[in-house]
């Protein structure tokens, strides 16, 4: 059984509600996975704007979240929380430049053979480096936000 994620707030490529963004609350979407490989030790959880004006923003990147869990609920933290590109620990919502189009928002969860031991203050590029060469199955949620 491949892995798999999705959200209750909003469906593969389609809009993310506004109180998941900087217009909104800006809470982190609910999110929901099932399965995880076996040998799982910990699960990383990323979000990034590929769409972003000067490369990849990077929004949200948690590690060490237990294999045995099955999803986050809104606004929920997760494992260990890298600064994201606001320069803020967790989640960081779309907030593309006003009268761009939609920008593409990827959601991943990876499953890994090992927990990380990021540095403090890590950002999210480094958490996604140290899982190099530990990831057992990956799965993706693409949701849209543009104003």
């Amino acid at each position: 059984m491949a892995m798999e994620l999705t959200s209750p707030a909003f469906a593969p490529m389609q809009p993310i509600p506004r109180e998941h963004t900087c217009e909104g609350a800006n809470l982190s979407p609910p999110l929901n996975w099932s399965g995880v490989p076996e040998g799982t030790v910990s699960l990383l959880l990323t979000c990034d704007d590929p769409d972003a004006p000067r490369g990849v923003f990077h929004h949200w990147a948690a590690c060490n979240i237990p294999a045995t869990a099955t999803g986050l609920t809104a606004g929920e933290g997760a494992g260990q929380a890298a600064l994201n590109d606001f320069r803020k620990p967790g989640y960081g919502g779309p907030c593309p430049p006003p009268g761009d189009r939609p920008h593409r928002y990827v959601f991943r969860l990876v499953a890994l053979d090992t927990r990380l031991a990021p540095a403090a203050g890590a950002r999210c590029p480094e958490l996604a480096a140290l899982a190099r060469g530990h990831e057992l199955a990956r799965a993706e949620l693409i949701g849209l936000f543009g104003r």
